[in-house]
Order: structure tokens, then sequence, then C-alpha cells
């Protein structure tokens, strides 16, 4: 199991960007949440299996059609909280 937490800089809000982070999640079997934050980037933490985390982290470089992501900072996650499912936490 990894989790990580993902912080995503660039055009990502106002582009869809949760609702295509949601179902890619969702569809690779991951655990946590998608958030806007107030400086305009996006936050997803995310834990799962090894290799569906690692394409999502690919996946944030891309993001949505419409974002034109600029950087993608990753940091390990050691918090104990489990998460459920995967959501979009409104901010």
């Amino acid at each position: 199991m990894k989790r990580v937490k993902i912080s995503v800089q660039g055009k990502v809000q106002g582009v869809c960007y949760r609702r295509y982070a949601l179902s890619k999640a969702k569809a690779l079997g991951l655990t946590g949440y998608v958030s806007n934050d107030d400086d305009g980037n996006v936050t997803i933490l995310a834990q799962g299996a090894f290799p569906a985390v690692n394409y999502l982290i690919d996946w944030c470089k891309i993001g949505s059609p419409q974002s034109n992501v600029s950087r993608v900072f990753v940091e390990e996650d050691e918090a104990d909280e489990i998460y459920l499912d995967f959501s979009i936490v409104q901010s």
C-alpha cells in the first residue's frame, strides 16, 4: 500500500480537473480525496496499490483536457486515517 499527497499547480481550477481526477482514481481502485486549494492549486491524497498510485501521479502531470499543469509535487503521507472511497472535497 502506498499513500501520497499530490499538489498540482497551473491552470487546474475551473477546468474539471477534480472530476477527471475522481474518475481516474476510482478506475484505478484508489481511495482518498481531491480538493481545490485557496491558492489555485489542487491537492490529491491517494492511497492504494503502488502501481495504481504511480499511474495517478503520471496522470496528474497531464490532467483534464482543458487544464494546463505546470508543476506536480508528490510527498509520501504517513497519516493513519483510512479512506474507504475516493471523493471530491468541497473547498
